[in-house]
């Protein structure tokens, strides 16, 4: 994989870049090293090992155990510091033969070089990030955009080979740190044209504009109303749940009409849906449910004097129960600030008792390629149809994925299930991502699998500098079925 060029200096032709290293220096990608005029690997193959060793049935089938405990099927190499199949005419680095329940296995390892590929960020707030389709930025390089939000989230898909390749030097270089950080589960801070500056961390909480976020609203405005309305029923008059989407109107709410409640005369503002539901009570924001208010009474139109009356009980709470204020109607049908009662303040306690922990979801999101696939076998169509079919399992690092249905091998994968810095870079740029293909040695067989390359575990093991893992709990089994 690598030419000695002259006085030392070897050429590594594991990406397309094909540095040239000085001896006791590293290539761009700081992944390859001049060794005394050989190209060395500088991390280690990451293997994973089962914390337990597989259990044998005591009363059945216990004849055929040999005593052999937790190997050779409790150990599994990753692809994760085992070289690249790049340029496309070499087979994958590993092909690693095991058996699994006794039945003959093949995992093809390699690590694929990336730039056809995304990261989709899931942000778990209620407030407002920026419009959709807003560029999301690092250092002033656009780097992605939000896409949509979802029911209690904020959606951005970053990345790509217009932000990697297709734009600026600075662009790609901006883009692939960030990314390379996101997957590798470091923190990294995106600022929104139009909206927030937010540091995501993949398992940890958004902090959006310097303020950590807590909650994932319970629903909208109209789905807290469902959800509630019975226990406010006999305490309150009227209940107005704020939200940036729907905001919700509990007597004219259908949840408010099942208990026979009366109009409270109260009107909101804004775009009114169905019954007890209104868009666009005011901009979204970081205030109150995710708009731009901090008086609540700020959405209220007006108080009709006809159905509303003194003394009127009326509770206003957002969506996570972290806002939250009670009124009393006056003589004059002004709301007056009260103390709240009791059993009403329970309720919004658990409005936020319901909200499950803010958090930043990571998916790497990339398509294995044709290149990619050579390195498994002579006919690479046939690895995709084996992977539809489900004869072929996929990992990343160990960790399961999700296939999308339709042409070619794209795949997506929580960056939260895999080993800590499983990913790498070249400057390409692109990004280097651990892949597996484990099935039966038959299929491999079938589909045109370089067989002539297939070593035991204890071969792959022995020639290799190791880092050793536990599984991660909550993860299957790689060559497991399910």
């Amino acid at each position: 994989m690598s030419e000695l060029v002259s006085d030392g200096v070897v050429r590594c032709d594991a990406c397309p870049v094909l540095c040239r290293i000085r001896p006791g220096k590293v290539g761009a990608c700081d992944r390859y090293a001049n060794e005394n005029g050989h190209l060395v690997r500088v991390d280690s193959l990451v293997v994973i090992e089962r914390t337990q060793a597989p259990l044998v049935p005591f009363a059945q089938g216990a004849e055929s155990w040999s005593g052999e405990l937790g190997r050779p099927e409790g150990t599994f190499v990753t692809g994760i510091g085992a070289t690249t199949t790049y340029p496309d005419y070499k087979p994958a680095p590993f092909i690693v033969a095991s058996q699994h329940d006794g039945v003959d296995m093949v995992t093809v390892v390699t690590e694929g070089i990336f730039s056809y590929c995304g990261v989709k960020v899931k942000i778990d707030t209620d407030r407002f990030l920026g419009p959709e389709q807003a560029a999301v930025r690092v250092e002033g390089e656009q780097i992605g955009h939000v896409t949509t939000a979802e029911y209690g989230s904020q959606m951005l898909s970053l990345g790509g080979v217009r932000h990697l390749t297709g734009g600026s030097k600075k662009e790609g270089v901006v883009t692939c740190d960030a990314m390379l950080a996101l997957c590798n589960r470091k923190p990294v801070e995106l600022v929104i044209d139009g909206g927030a500056s937010v540091v995501v961390q993949a398992g940890q909480p958004p902090v959006v504009n310097g303020q950590r976020e807590e909650r994932m609203r319970v629903g909208c405005g109209s789905a807290t109303i469902g959800m509630f309305a019975p226990q406010w029923h006999g305490h309150v008059d009227e209940v107005i749940v704020v939200d940036d989407h729907i905001t919700g109107v509990l007597s004219e709410h259908q949840g408010g009409k099942f208990l026979d409640m009366p109009p409270a005369g109260i009107r909101v503002r804004g775009r009114r849906s169905t019954p007890g539901r209104y868009f666009q009570v005011a901009e979204p924001g970081l205030g109150w449910g995710g708009t731009d208010i901090a008086d609540p009474l700020e959405i209220l139109e007006k108080i009709d004097p006809k159905a509303a009356w003194p003394g009127l009980r009326l509770l206003m709470v957002s969506t996570t129960g972290e806002h939250s204020a009670w009124f009393v109607l006056d003589e004059a049908l002004s709301p007056q600030p009260a103390e709240m009662p009791p059993p009403v303040r329970k309720v919004v306690e658990r409005i936020a008792e319901n909200c499950e922990p803010a958090l930043c979801t990571v998916m790497f999101m990339a398509g294995a390629g044709g290149s990619l696939r050579a390195g498994v076998t002579e006919n690479p169509v046939r690895l995709t149809l084996s992977v539809k079919d489900a004869l072929t399992r996929v990992t990343c690092g160990g960790a399961p994925v999700f296939v999308w249905p339709g042409g070619g091998i794209t795949y997506m994968v929580d960056v939260a299930r895999m080993p800590d810095n499983a990913f790498g870079h070249v400057p390409t740029p692109a990004l280097v991502a651990p892949l597996e293909f484990t099935m039966r040695r038959d299929h491999y067989e079938a589909l045109g699998g370089y067989t002539g390359r297939v070593v035991s575990l204890d071969e792959a093991l022995a020639a290799n500098r190791l880092d050793r893992r536990p599984s991660r709990a909550g993860n299957p089994w790689p060559v497991s079925s399910n």
